[in-house]
């Protein structure tokens, strides 16, 4: 019997993980979240309920997707100092969790990042209980998504564009990341290096790049400006001059990576993940308007938090030793979220097509 660990498991990528896990497996798989940011499983499983005991929901006729709505310190602790708290939950005969993903961060966009960088940091606190627990628990494997955030952002600038490469963060010859999220991710790669190192557990870590997907909520920039250009706004406003550029993947690559990833990766090793293309925000306006069939005045607000100047990746690393390259491309992936978005607005009743 395998069982699989989601922490952050109703969140955009955590809650793809739960689906993807789902389809491709026989296994079993617990999925945490407080719900701060994450959506309740009821509104995208594609499960029915099945019952409820205790803090646990079970979805499924075959039973095997179990959720808890709570803060994942809590279930650490519970983990910790209660060795057969999963198994009385759960009512299975488990020894260790096979994989774990540890999704569960402090997240939001530029606006969080920038304006309460202290709240972001109790990122921190998440992690190091995290990887106390792997010490103890010893599962498997350990996927721990870093972030590209952790970058030193001298090599993000408007005359230091250039794509960055996993040798470009070094423990030994530290560069200053982006504000409190990028430190706690920089800190979640050197604690999983230690854990790997000294307590013998497979731990692979990721750096994705600007991740979008056609269920991600419209606090995200991609399925944002997918929404202002469906409904043709006109001047279409940008934060900063719009020039400032990003390294777009789908959702689905970058899942694709993680599984290849995590089999050949186990000490702890951060990759890319991205295209290796930068993006503007004022191109990605043009992609979604060319799908609406409208070319409007690109209106800057000078005021908006816009972070680094330029943000993408190498892949050679990647390409060279995981043979993995992504398959979506730009245009294909950015058709699929203008679609979605579109299809949502009209269910909900604020676009009426004539």
């Amino acid at each position: 019997m395998k069982i699989h660990l989601i922490s952050g498991g109703c969140g955009f990528v955590g809650r793809n993980m739960v689906k993807r896990l789902y389809k491709n497996t026989n296994d079993y798989i617990l999925f945490i979240d407080n719900l701060s940011v994450g959506k309740h499983p009821k509104t995208w499983l594609d499960h029915e309920l099945q019952n409820k005991n205790g803090a646990v929901e079970v979805y499924g006729e075959d039973r095997r997707l179990f959720f808890i709505e709570e803060d994942f310190r809590v279930t650490l602790k519970n983990l910790v100092h209660q060795p057969n708290y999963i198994k009385e939950q759960l009512n299975l005969n488990l020894t260790k969790f096979s994989n774990v993903y540890h999704f569960a961060a402090i997240v939001g966009g530029r606006a969080m990042i920038d304006g309460d960088p202290i709240q972001v940091a109790l990122d921190l606190s998440i992690d190091a209980e995290f990887f106390y627990w792997v010490s103890r628990h010893k599962p498997d494997r350990v996927l721990y998504p870093s972030s590209s955030a952790a970058y030193p952002i001298d090599l993000q600038t408007e005359d230091n564009t250039i794509q960055l490469k996993e040798s470009d963060i070094d423990f030994t010859r530290m560069g200053q990341p982006d504000m409190t999220y990028g430190w706690t991710k920089l800190t979640g790669e050197f604690l999983a290096q230690i854990t790997a190192k000294h307590y013998d557990v497979s731990i692979t870590c990721i750096r994705p790049f600007s991740g979008y997907g056609e269920d991600q909520d419209y606090s995200y920039p991609t399925p944002a400006i997918a929404r202002r250009a469906v409904f043709k706004e006109e001047p279409f406003e940008v934060w900063g001059s719009g020039h400032q550029g990003r390294d777009f993947v789908h959702i689905d690559d970058v899942l694709d990576c993680i599984e290849v990833a995590m089999d050949k990766i186990h000490d702890g090793t951060a990759i890319n993940i991205g295209q290796g293309i930068l993006t503007s925000f004022r191109d990605l306006i043009k992609i979604f308007t060319k799908f609406a069939d409208y070319e409007p005045e690109i209106k800057p607000l000078l005021d908006k938090p816009v972070g680094v100047h330029s943000r993408y990746c190498d892949m050679t690393w990647v390409r060279e030793n995981l043979g993995w390259e992504p398959k979506i491309s730009i245009e294909e992936g950015m058709r699929r979220v203008y679609e979605a978005v579109k299809k949502r607005e009209i269910a909900e009743g604020n676009l009426v097509i004539k």
